[in-house]
C-alpha cells in the first residue's frame, strides 16, 4: 500500500494570469504559446504592463498535483520556494488544495519564481518566467520516504532548464525504482523538448522514465518529423507506456502493440489552454495507481483537460471527483 499516488516534482512557480490581445505580444516581443524564459528585470518590466491579473501557486506538476488532489487521489510535491511574499502564497495555496508540501524555503536570493502568462482571445497562453528559486532545487531536497511512498513520481521536463534539478530527479528515479515504483515525465514544451532532446530520449531508452506525457507537437519534435504516426511509432519503441494529447482530437495512449484512442470532452467555450497538459496527466496518473484501465485513465485525463480549458487559470473550480463520478468514470 503506498503513502501517496502520486508525487509530483517541479518548478515551483507563482501564476500571475492575465487576458491580453495579438497586439500587446507583438509590442512586447513575447513569443505566443511558448514558455519563454526571462530575468528579474524583464519580470518586473512585463508585470507592470500588464493588466488585471489573477495569482495562484502553479508551475506545470504542481497543476498536476493539485489535479490528482482535486480527484481525491494522495498528492505530495517537491519544489523549491523563497521565504517571501510569493512563497508563502505558493506555499498555503498548494496546501489548501490537498496537497503534501515539505520542501524548505530558500533563505534569501534569489526570489519565489513566477511566471506572468498572458492569455490571448483564441485561449492560446503565453509564458514569461523568472525561474529565480526554483533554480535551487537539488539532490538535498529529495525526501526519501516520500519517494518510497508513492506509487508514481512525476517531474516536469522544465527541470532539465535548471542544472541541480537534474540531480535530484535522477536521484529520486533510483530511489523509485529500488522501491519497486513507478517514474513519469511530462515533456512540457516543444521549445523544451528542443534543448534537451538527446537527453529526454536518454531518459526513455535507458528505463529512468517509465511513463510518458506528451501533446502532438512535442512527440514530433522529440523526434524531428511532420508525421505524427512517425513519431507514434517510435516512442511506442522508446518508452514503456505514452499519452500524447491532440486538442482537439483527443489523445492516444500507446503501450506495447496496444493503442487507446480516447476521444476529447465536449467544451461550451475555450478561454484558456494554461494547464491542460497539467490536468490530463493529473486524471491519467489518477486513474492508473486506482489500477484503472487505460480507456478510463485517458477519459479521466480528457476530461479534466476539457474542464480547465473554460476557464481562466491552470486548476479547475470544480471538484474533479465530482465531476468524474457524474461522468460515470469513477
Amino acid at each position: 500500500m503506498s503513502q501517496y499516488d502520486v508525487l509530483c516534482i517541479g518548478n515551483a512557480i507563482v501564476d500571475i494570469i492575465a487576458q491580453c490581445d495579438e497586439g500587446f505580444l507583438e509590442t512586447n516581443g513575447i513569443i505566443k504559446a511558448a514558455m519563454n524564459l526571462i530575468d528579474a528585470q524583464r519580470a518586473e518590466l512585463l508585470y507592470s504592463r500588464m493588466g488585471p491579473a489573477l495569482e495562484a501557486s502553479g508551475g506545470s506538476a504542481g497543476n498536476t498535483a493539485a489535479g490528482v488532489a482535486s480527484f481525491g487521489g494522495r498528492a505530495a510535491y517537491f519544489g523549491k520556494v523563497s521565504k517571501d511574499h510569493l512563497g508563502d502564497i505558493y506555499t498555503h495555496d498548494i496546501r489548501a488544495q490537498g496537497v503534501a508540501f515539505d520542501t524548505r524555503p530558500l533563505d534569501g536570493e534569489p526570489p519565489t519564481a513566477r511566471s506572468m502568462i498572458f492569455v490571448t482571445p483564441d485561449g492560446e497562453r503565453s509564458m514569461n518566467t523568472y525561474l529565480g528559486a526554483c533554480v535551487e532545487l537539488g539532490p538535498e531536497d529529495v525526501e526519501p520516504s516520500k519517494v518510497e511512498g508513492a506509487a508514481v513520481t512525476y517531474f516536469e521536463g522544465y527541470l532539465w532548464d535548471p542544472p541541480r534539478a537534474k540531480e535530484a530527479i535522477r536521484q529520486a528515479a533510483a530511489i523509485a525504482h529500488a522501491a519497486g515504483r513507478e517514474v513519469s515525465m511530462t515533456l512540457s514544451d516543444s521549445f523544451c523538448v528542443d534543448r534537451y532532446r538527446e537527453e529526454f530520449l536518454e531518459l526513455m531508452r535507458s528505463g529512468t522514465v517509465d511513463i510518458v506525457f506528451a501533446n502532438s507537437h512535442e512527440i514530433k519534435s522529440l523526434y524531428q518529423t511532420t508525421s505524427f504516426d512517425e513519431a507514434l511509432a517510435a516512442i511506442r519503441k522508446d518508452c514503456r507506456l505514452a499519452a500524447v494529447t491532440r486538442s482537439e482530437k483527443g489523445s492516444v495512449i500507446v503501450r506495447g502493440d496496444e493503442t487507446v484512442a480516447i476521444e476529447a470532452t465536449a467544451i461550451r467555450e475555450l478561454v484558456d489552454t494554461t494547464g491542460a497538459g497539467d490536468l490530463y496527466a493529473a486524471g491519467f496518473l489518477h486513474g492508473y495507481t486506482q489500477g484503472l484501465d487505460l480507456k478510463t485513465c485517458g477519459n479521466l485525463g480528457s476530461l479534466a483537460a476539457g474542464l480547465v480549458i473554460q476557464q481562466v487559470g491552470p486548476r479547475p473550480r470544480q471538484n474533479l471527483r465530482q465531476e468524474a463520478m457524474k461522468a460515470g468514470l469513477l
